[in-house]
């Protein structure tokens, strides 16, 4: 039997991080929480993926995001529906995705999932509807 996906958690606010772990587990996945910026490199070895809330007030969401490509992570970054600026921000750092809130409390282990098998890597740019502010959607 495979060990599951571990997967980096960076959220500082505790019923978010609480709800992320939830959701990862629910698709299958183990992840570990991380409260600011440091503790993404206290990760087990081997970690690959990472989700960063771009909202959290103990790290810069999107230097987190950069930090985390860096290091070889898989990133998928959440925040804001309406702050259209932190999200390009992310996606040029290197977030695979950025969702909404929203997104991932409606539809989360699905969309974890899908992550987790790899549907998003290397995208670097959204391109289905789903994560997108109204006035970013083709």
């Amino acid at each position: 039997m495979a060990s599951p996906v571990v997967v980096v958690v960076l959220a500082d606010d505790l019923i978010w991080s609480t709800r992320l772990a939830s959701q990862l587990r629910a698709a299958g996945a183990e992840p570990f929480s991380a409260r600011d910026a440091a503790g993404v490199g206290r990760a087990p070895v081997g970690t690959r993926r990472a989700i960063v809330d771009l909202t959290g007030r103990a790290y810069d969401g999107v230097a987190a995001v950069a930090a985390a490509r860096a290091a070889g992570l898989r990133v998928l970054a959440v925040g804001q529906h309406d702050d259209l600026a932190r999200r390009k921000a992310a996606l040029a750092a290197g977030a695979d995705r950025v969702f909404a809130y929203q997104k991932l409390f409606e539809d989360g282990p699905a969309t974890l999932t899908r992550w987790l098998a790899g549907d998003f890597d290397g995208a670097n740019a959204p391109s289905a509807h789903e994560d997108q502010p109204e006035d970013e959607r083709a």
